[in-house]
């Protein structure tokens, strides 16, 4: 089934999270978020040539919105990581599994208007609906009345997210290979970072920038990590946009779920997390709707959502 990428996917994203946790003790965002688009422009370009592929699109438009919402997404979701408790943030950002599924309805339902039947697969909602209380019960958040406007940037970060899910599912539908959409959200990101650096380092004296930049460059466990947010996710980024291009788009979004999974293992691991015995419950919720949304026929499944689309 061509949405188990998405299992590929929401690893390698979770051994991103990672670099990206220990690398924001040396740098800002944005300079992460640069880096993480430079390495992916570099590394699909040389795939690109190694396949004999081709830069040239007549989808720049879809493109340059699957960047747009895809960059604006990250930035939202980054500046909530530092605001608010991480298992808020992060419950608040996997609600883009839920947008799809609306979104998907919404679609539906105005190409459909008039008539009673809605391409989609009801046991499909119910397993997303089912993985994301698997997710509350894990990261088991509470927000306080002071945290209401970073959680509602948090929320718009999932369903901006949503949307340029979506927006790869159309332009894969539409025949655009994966490494073409994913090196035109690289450099979409690159250049959105660099606007970002230029804005936060525009207060530095050339004194200050400096030894920031002689830091970053004598720093080579700060390199291996930005080097790791790159890789892990250029190629999280190709399985993920070969999962919504080739699988069933509410397979792969329920499967995202399961980058809960890998990050509380990882927690565990690196930090020594303890979780409690909902955590673990919240866990098996979660491997519990991934099976059943993985269960699902592809092929019916993709052949329904492709007329939604």
């Amino acid at each position: 089934m061509q949405a188990l990428w998405m299992l590929v996917a929401t690893f390698l994203f979770s051994l991103m999270g990672v670099c990206v946790k220990l690398a924001s003790e040396t740098y800002n965002t944005a300079e992460i978020v640069t880096y993480r688009g430079a390495i992916g422009v570099i590394g699909i370009y040389l795939l690109m040539r190694w396949q004999n592929g081709t830069l040239r699109s007549t989808m720049i438009k879809g493109h340059v919105w699957r960047g747009i919402f895809g960059v604006t997404s990250l930035w939202l979701w980054f500046y909530s990581i530092s605001k608010l408790p991480l298992s808020l943030s992060v419950t608040l950002s996997y609600m883009s599994s839920i947008w799809v599924a609306l979104i998907l309805f919404a679609t539906s339902w105005w190409k459909n208007r008039g008539k009673d039947v809605v391409h989609l697969p009801p046991h499909l909602v119910w397993s997303i609906l089912l993985g994301f209380v698997g997710v509350v019960m894990l990261l088991r958040p509470t927000i306080r009345v002071d945290q209401l406007p970073d959680s509602l940037i948090a929320l718009c970060s999932g369903f901006i997210a949503a949307l340029a899910y979506i927006q790869v599912r159309q332009m894969g539908v539409a025949g655009e290979p994966e490494y073409r959409v994913v090196f035109y959200f690289s450099l979409v990101c690159t250049a959105m970072g660099l606007i970002g650096q230029f804005w936060h380092f525009n207060t530095f004296s050339e004194s200050q920038l400096a030894a920031h930049v002689n830091h970053q460059l004598l720093n080579p466990k700060g390199i291996a990590l930005l080097l790791g947010v790159g890789i892990f996710a250029m190629i999280a980024q190709l399985a993920m946009t070969r999962s919504y291009r080739l699988g069933n788009p509410l397979v792969a979004a329920n499967l995202q779920y399961v980058g809960i999974v890998f990050t509380s293992a990882l927690d565990v691991m690196i930090w020594k997390l303890n979780l409690s015995w909902i955590s673990w419950l919240g866990i098996a919720v979660i491997l519990s709707s991934g099976m059943i949304a993985s269960s699902f026929n592809s092929n019916s499944g993709t052949d329904n959502s492709s007329k939604d689309n």
